[in-house]
């Protein structure tokens, strides 16, 4: 099963390379391999050495915004469909279905984990909230956002940024101990703008 990863990523990364809409230039590629990437940081410092559950948080990175292919309004519920009606032929069971497509759903906004591996999934996926290359990753959730109409103005942008962040928080021990401080400054940064 573990063998099946490589296939599995090899699968949905050239879907996502090859298909994804343009315009949007957050919910891409870059986001799905930078979350796959901070979910197994975080898994490791958060002690998970499980590997079935290393393997379907993994899996759930990757189909977490997966459903951008088809729809971007509830693109976690069809995320959550296309890993069904994909995952099987991998050799992936009802039970892992399940666990992967309750961490997908638990990055829907409002976030609502119900479990470490959820917690994690959800911390991976708004990791950059605290991290140097914070600006960088937002301007292209900027673009983005005003590509398909949802924000006209930078300005507009600062104070929707601003009124995230300080709603978002941190699941895990790990983010809250090596993200939130930065994220923190992110913040201070964006109220000088405004």
């Amino acid at each position: 099963m573990e063998n099946n990863f490589s296939e599995i990523f090899e699968d949905v990364t050239g879907r996502i390379l090859s298909h994804i809409p343009e315009e949007l230039t957050y919910h891409n590629l870059h986001h799905t391999v930078d979350v796959l990437q901070q979910a197994e940081r975080i898994a490791r410092e958060e002690g998970v050495g499980n590997k079935e559950d290393l393997l379907i948080l993994k899996i759930a990175a990757l189909y977490h915004d997966a459903g951008f292919l088809h729809t971007r309004e509830g693109h976690e519920e069809e995320g959550c469909k296309m890993a069904r009606r994909e995952l099987r032929a991998f050799g992936i069971n009802e039970n892992q279905l399940d666990k992967i497509c309750s961490m997908i759903m638990a990055t829907k906004i409002p976030r609502s984990p119900k479990n470490k591996l959820e917690e994690i999934l959800c911390d991976a996926d708004l990791d950059y909230l605290g991290r140097n290359d914070f600006f960088k990753i937002a301007h292209h959730l900027f673009i983005e956002m005003k590509n398909i109409g949802l924000v006209n103005s930078e300005p507009e942008w600062n104070k929707l940024q601003l009124q995230f962040l300080k709603e978002h928080h941190y699941f895990t021990p790990t983010n809250k101990k090596y993200r939130e401080p930065q994220k923190q400054k992110n913040i201070a940064l964006i109220e000088e703008m405004i």
